[in-house]
């Protein structure tokens, strides 16, 4: 630092646990911390920010005059999060930020509401970022035609490029197709769904597939789609298949988060009883995690099952995401992530492959060049943690600080207005018609199915 006479201006500590708001145009050093970049713990022991953006990572103190300087005291900095897989609701934004959700991805919304997000995320600091596929692909009367109002839907090939073309004029950042091949719901054939990925491809969209059974991942896989949503669990896994995903270049995002709670599963209450969690949580919000999509000796695949067919796509190599699908019943935004982070190491990914798979990867796999690593001209979406991840998962929901595009970021539990609550409970008064509608059609065949 400068010694000059001129009444230099030094850095000053701020208090790890400040939550004043700090501007981005402020300059910001971390000192003294462990730094995880999004693939692997680092020499590093400083990271340094302005404007928004990373200026510095340093073995040593980065720390310039007239800096906020934070005094990590050995904790560790992650990327920001990315929850890669979500419904949008109003509040939905905010709740995922104070859990370290810098951004969402969501996979199915109205335009309308796209909108409102996208309006939100780009004047305000209080809120994770979004990019949305908008409307998917699917039949008329296909999933998830029940959730949601009225909306475009095709019949055949020849109607792909118009589609797409629709999405594309609506802000649509991705593409999302439904494959219908567990029988339950009208359903795309298989011609329409790569159609539409070659249209969609034309136009540089990356293209997610929805599936919930075995033969649906046959079928995405052979159209060429660039993710798959959802892990199966109506039979196993092939390796055949998994390496084939694998040789192609498809990531997985299986939303453990979702389908542990659809099979019956606690895992929604488990989230809700952690203390890290539950300070945080609104009560609105915590009654969600605890109301499950099972009904009481309904017939069930084990929740076992899932993880299984991870550990398979994960043994042939396949790059995992993490995301929730909330708010399914059993999660909620934000929360729910970390939930997700926990079972994916529980199907045999490390922690910092659970970490890259919220982070580095889901940058890669959307293109999100800006954010999901730790490096100079990256984004400054970043989280501080007590603890250490790397040993125990876990760790991640211990939160001393966010920072979202350079700004210090409050961890108040967001109070929804009361319009907002009356959209949510008719959201879930939808979900609760759609699970009710999936058990009369079930007829033996696998009963799960998500957004």
């Amino acid at each position: 630092m400068s010694t000059s006479l001129n009444h230099p201006r030094r850095p000053r500590r701020v208090p790890r646990w400040d939550n004043r708001c700090v501007t981005a145009s402020q300059a910001t050093a971390i000192v003294n911390a462990r730094v995880f970049d999004g693939d692997r713990l680092r020499d590093w022991t400083s990271v340094r920010f302005a404007d928004g953006v990373l200026t510095e990572c340093a073995a040593g103190s980065s720390a310039q005059d007239g800096d906020e300087v934070v005094d990590a005291q050995g904790d560790m900095v992650l990327p920001g999060l990315i929850d890669s897989h979500v419904h949008l609701l109003p509040g939905a934004l905010s709740q995922a930020l104070v859990f370290g959700v810098t951004t969402v991805l969501d996979m199915f919304s109205m335009p309308d509401v796209v909108a409102v997000a996208r309006q939100q995320a780009g004047t305000r600091s209080d809120v994770a970022d979004v990019r949305s596929v908008g409307i998917g692909a699917t039949a008329p009367g296909g999933h998830p035609s029940m959730m949601y109002p009225r909306f475009p839907t095709l019949t055949g090939p020849e109607q792909a490029e118009q589609f797409v073309a629709g999405r594309a004029a609506e802000g649509s950042d991705y593409l999302k197709v439904f494959s219908g091949r567990s029988g339950r719901w009208p359903s795309l054939d298989p011609d329409t769904i790569t159609a539409l990925t070659t249209a969609a491809h034309s136009r540089g969209l990356v293209v997610v597939a929805h599936v919930s059974s075995v033969a649906g991942v046959h079928e995405v896989v052979s159209a060429g789609v660039d993710v798959v949503a959802h892990v199966p669990v109506d039979g196993e896994l092939e390796e055949a298949l998994a390496h084939r995903i694998a040789e192609a270049g498809i990531v997985v995002g299986p939303t453990l988060a979702t389908i542990e709670n659809v099979l019956g599963e606690p895992g929604g209450a488990a989230v809700a009883g952690d203390p890290r969690i539950a300070g945080i949580l609104q009560d609105e919000w915590a009654r969600r995690l605890t109301s499950g999509a099972a009904a009481p000796g309904q017939r069930m695949p084990p929740y076992s099952r899932a993880e299984e067919n991870v550990g398979r796509l994960l043994n042939a190599g396949v790059t995992i995401l993490a995301g929730t699908d909330a708010p399914n019943p059993g999660t909620v935004f934000g929360a729910s992530l970390h939930r997700e982070l926990e079972l994916l190491v529980r199907c045999g990914l490390t922690p910092a492959q659970a970490l890259t798979a919220a982070t580095a990867a889901a940058a890669g796999a959307f293109n999100l060049a800006d954010r999901g690593r730790i490096a100079p001209g990256q984004r400054a979406d970043l989280v501080l943690v007590s603890g250490d991840p790397l040993s125990d998962i876990t760790a991640t929901r211990a939160i001393a600080r966010i920072w979202r595009a350079g700004v210090l970021c409050g961890r108040r539990a967001p109070v929804a207005s009361t319009p907002e609550t009356q959209e949510v409970d008719a959201f879930y008064a939808r979900i609760a018609e759609a699970v009710a509608a999936v058990r009369e059609r079930r007829s033996g065949r696998d009963p799960t199915e998500t957004g």
